[in-house]
């Protein structure tokens, strides 16, 4: 019985090299394969074609970003509910009282943005 564990950690340990050897070694291959041919030129800002005006630090308003997010996070949520929709009919009673604490959860947060302002625009 314990061989069996420590296979599965011997399994472990081998996702996790191949996960960090891979990236390392395809970003190194990439390093050395690429052309390297720095210029003045390329090191120009480039906004459509045309000499860009002023500076290129811009701020924006973190209401876009928590507007994108929120759309992310309900837009991924989604994706979950596509199985449970197409599997319906052979998941039961249980999967719909699962399903709709999941979509009550969705529910909540929304009511939780939209008291807290975020959805509105000044």
């Amino acid at each position: 019985m314990a061989d069996l564990y420590s296979n599965n950690y011997l399994i472990v340990a081998i996702f996790f090299i191949l996960g960090l050897a891979l990236p390392i070694g395809a970003l190194t291959a990439g390093r050395f394969l690429r052309p390297n041919n720095p210029i003045a030129e390329k090191r120009t800002t480039y906004e459509s074609g045309m000499e860009p005006i002023g500076g290129s630090w811009v701020q924006f308003n973190v209401k876009y970003y928590i507007y994108a997010l929120l759309f992310v996070v309900f837009d991924v949520e989604t994706i979950f509910l596509y199985p449970w929709a197409v599997a319906y009919d052979q998941l039961g009673l249980f999967a719909l009282v699962e399903m709709l604490i999941f979509v009550t959860l969705l529910v909540i947060g929304l009511i939780y943005a939209w008291k807290k302002k975020v959805l509105e625009w000044d």
